[in-house]
């Protein structure tokens, strides 16, 4: 690949414009059109035209992709304040009060289990005679 000093300075002038006009680059992508027809619009109108209006963005590129990952972040984060304030604190309080309830009733379930295992005499086989 040529780099940017190696291209006519057209060529560079449109590459420089395409990266200013993310939206535009999107639209060749998604389109399937080919750059060649729109270098020349831009040849033929220019960067000024109103058509390209429709392709400006504020942000450059690189920081389109930080936008959106931080609109992410606050969209996940209003998701998670929407959830909390529809929350009965008092109803989330007894379930947990429930389930600690339900976990001590295991164990004791368990602890009997191990108890009744330890008093239970082991029985001898009663054909092993010189075991003793």
């Amino acid at each position: 690949m040529k780099k940017l000093e190696e291209l006519h300075p057209t060529v560079a002038a449109f590459k420089e414009f395409i990266n200013k006009h993310p939206s535009l680059l999107r639209e060749i992508r998604k389109s399937g059109k080919s750059w060649q027809e729109y270098y020349e619009k831009w040849v033929l109108l220019g960067e000024d035209d109103p058509y390209w209006e429709a392709f400006k963005e504020n942000l450059p590129y690189e920081n389109e992709k930080e936008t959106k990952a931080s609109g992410k972040d606050s969209e996940l984060i209003g998701q998670i304040m929407k959830y909390t304030s529809n929350l009965d604190i008092n109803k989330m309080q007894g379930q947990v009060n429930q389930l600690s309830k339900a976990i001590t009733t295991i164990q004791d379930m368990i602890e009997q289990f191990k108890q009744t295992q330890k008093s239970t005499p082991t029985k001898r086989d009663p054909f092993n005679w010189m075991k003793d």
